[in-house]
């Protein structure tokens, strides 16, 4: 029997024909549901914003122009653990110094999507205004269940996606490398230090998560407390998509996978009230931008396995939450993004060594502000390029 691991297959997806017309068709027949009058974005997703990009999205968007462009990222299909999963891997362009591989995870509703500006930043900065010795060999893979990654038939948690992802580096020839990531990319990424302290060099995290703290509350320190009660507060205002998507995920699918004016509700109003664009989308994405987001979930049907884990992450144990991460780590709270930690809390559940609070950005700044995060990216994994 061979131990040799499994290789790389280039993968350059395409969207019949067949499949464009249904989902035109499917996009004029929409039957609309009524509104308050002045509702806005106050009840959810804008009754007039959500017509006018979906009549773009049928009779405007060009889904093959956007395939092409995705297609200048070098991207594969890997086996790992069982599973077929899509990953786009550029190699640093003509470095001066080591090379650092570095696998960025993503977050919902996104996928590799998030990324896609970021890549290139990373891979050859001296063309983008940087130093070529602070280039990076760029992994980012699908989760499992987004994107182009094959839907794993029980849903996998942030633990058992951070163990793929030390296989899936093995498989592409890295014994050491840095991780980074944002919302439940961050989640693998601390898993992945966590789990692998030995092969990760240094962990970046855009934010920490919606907070479970197990222990005394008169032990943390105030401005910890009040972060606890905002982000209580949050997540009664705005957190009623979780609790879907951790109770009954499936329930919500059939009409998501189904109608695709449904899903750009779903995932726009999210872009919307979790980026810097002060109330105004297109501050931080063009209509082309969100709809390509979209459309990947729409051509790849995984809005509903993007869901359900969060009902598998939902089911981790309190002892995997409450564990420190020791790998070097550091953040950048980005001044848009939602319930942003404190300090102490950084400092409390990780070895940090370096935080920065960039005024630009939000949930999604690899995407929203891509050289900014590249910036921050180059400036905390410096002085680990060597370990």
């Amino acid at each position: 029997m061979s131990d040799a691991l499994p290789r790389p297959v280039p993968f350059r997806p395409r969207a019949t024909p067949e499949v464009l017309d249904d989902l035109r068709t499917r996009l004029r027949a929409t039957r609309w549901p009524d509104a308050p009058q002045d509702a806005g974005w106050a009840l959810g997703t804008d009754l007039g914003h959500l017509r006018e990009l979906v009549a773009h999205w049928a009779d405007g968007f060009d889904w093959p122009a956007q395939e092409a462009a995705l297609e200048r990222l070098p991207r594969f299909r890997v086996p790992v653990g069982g599973l077929g999963i899509h990953v786009v891997h550029a190699r640093a362009v003509a470095p001066t110094g080591p090379v650092l591989p570095l696998v960025l995870t993503h977050g919902w509703p996104d996928s590799f999507w998030r990324y896609s500006k970021v890549v290139p930043l990373l891979t050859d900065p001296g063309a983008h205004g940087g130093d070529p010795a602070d280039a990076f060999d760029v992994v980012v893979p699908d989760v499992p269940g987004f994107g182009y990654s094959e839907r794993p038939g029980t849903p996998l948690d942030s633990i058992a996606v951070a163990g793929l992802w030390a296989e899936l580096m093995s498989v592409l020839g890295y014994r050491r490398f840095g991780a980074a990531g944002g919302d439940i990319g961050s989640h693998v990424s601390r898993y992945l230090a966590l789990d692998h302290p030995d092969r990760v060099v240094a962990v970046h995290r855009t934010d920490a998560g919606i907070p479970r703290y197990f222990g005394d509350p008169a032990d943390l320190a105030p401005e910890e407390r009040a972060w606890l009660e905002e982000a209580g507060a949050w997540g009664a205002q705005e957190g009623a998509y979780a609790a879907m998507h951790r109770t009954k995920p499936q329930t919500a699918a059939f009409g998501l996978n189904d109608s695709p004016a449904g899903l750009a509700a779903w995932i726009v109003e999210k872009l919307r009230s979790w980026s810097d664009c002060d109330g105004d989308i297109e501050r931080s994405f063009t209509k082309d931008e969100v709809l390509t987001n979209v459309t990947l979930y729409w051509l790849t049907q995984t809005i509903g396995s993007s869901m359900r884990m969060y009902r598998a992450n939902a089911a981790i144990a309190p002892s995997q939450l409450a564990r420190r991460v020791e790998v070097p780590s550091g953040f950048s709270l980005f001044r848009g993004d939602v319930v942003r930690p404190p300090h102490a809390w950084l400092h409390r559940t990780a070895n940090v060594t370096y935080v920065s609070e960039p005024e630009r950005g939000g949930h999604f700044a690899p995407f929203e502000e891509p050289e900014l995060y590249a910036k921050e990216l180059r400036a905390f994994f410096r002085p680990y390029r060597r370990a």
